[in-house]
């Protein structure tokens, strides 16, 4: 009985164990909605050719002004340039095409059709074009017809058969359009054969992935006043940048005092020219009797 009461004490005052906690669970992930699932699961795409930055194309000429004076036997002129972001890699990948418009003072023009009238070929008619390009030269890196089609070359100006001619006088007396047509083409040949109206399909070549070049030579008789440079840049046949210049033709020295005098005392330089003829011719009067002698 004793020994009963001394183990029921010896477990009183022994310390009750604490009950068992359960292990520490390691932290769960954060459950992904489905749309992050997809995009983990996707591969990453490049930035597609919308986003790149849009290609422009910048152009200067070799000389801004040239002086005309009386041995002026023309010059040269070199166009140049660059296509900033080019995506092409060499110059040899076609990405781009390039043309370049070089556009004279627009000037008043009559061109004359003459007929046989009894055996005597004379004027029969006339047409007068106003605003025609004093000069005009057209360079590109192909011809224009594999650059784009003829709506974008009629829009902008681009190329013979498009060269602004304004009727204003003798298309109203009964004139086809035909015939309208071939008086313009008339004056585009005159103009070609006195080497003002120029046409170099392969006149523009790139040097590297985004310069490109381009000379042009100005004749003896190219008119003197401004030229209007304007560099287009194609891209499967849709223009997506342009750029203009200018370069002026002035004259200077001897040049430039007899045009100021002819226009500014007309009256003083008929009478000067005459009395130079006037003088030429006894001169060379006297020289001939002395010669004779």
């Amino acid at each position: 009985m004793l020994a009963g009461i001394e183990m029921a004490e010896a477990q009183r005052r022994q310390p009750s164990a604490s009950p068992a906690r359960p292990p520490a669970s390691a932290p769960q992930p954060k459950a992904e909605s489905p749309a992050e699932q997809t995009q983990r699961s996707q591969p990453a795409q490049p930035v597609p050719p919308d986003t790149a930055p849009r290609e422009t194309v910048q152009a200067d000429v070799s000389s801004r002004a040239v002086a005309v004076t009386s041995s002026f036997t023309g010059t040269e002129i070199v166009i140049f340039g660059a296509v900033d972001h080019s995506r092409q890699s060499t110059a040899e990948s076609g990405l781009y095409d390039i043309v370049i418009v070089l556009e004279g003072t627009p000037t008043r023009l009559v061109a004359r059709r003459k007929s046989n009238v009894a055996g005597i070929w004379i004027n029969t008619h006339s047409i007068t074009f106003e605003s025609v390009p004093s000069y005009y030269a057209i360079l590109s890196t192909r011809p224009l017809d594999e650059i784009t089609n003829p709506l974008v070359l009629r829009e902008n100006d681009i190329g013979f058969e498009y060269v602004r001619m304004t009727p204003v006088q003798g298309w109203e007396t009964g004139v086809t359009t035909a015939e309208l047509q071939e008086f313009a083409e008339a004056v585009v040949r005159l103009k070609q054969k006195d080497g003002l109206y120029v046409q170099e399909d392969y006149g523009v070549v790139f040097i590297g992935r985004s310069l490109f070049r381009a000379a042009v030579n100005l004749p003896a008789n190219v008119p003197v006043g401004p030229l209007d440079v304007r560099v287009y840049l194609f891209r499967n046949g849709q223009i997506i940048s342009t750029y203009t210049a200018r370069v002026r033709l002035e004259r200077e020295g001897l040049e430039l005092w007899l045009h100021n005098f002819a226009f500014r005392r007309p009256l003083l330089y008929g009478i000067f020219t005459v009395t130079i003829a006037v003088g030429a011719g006894l001169l060379a009067s006297a020289v001939m009797k002395r010669g004779a002698r």
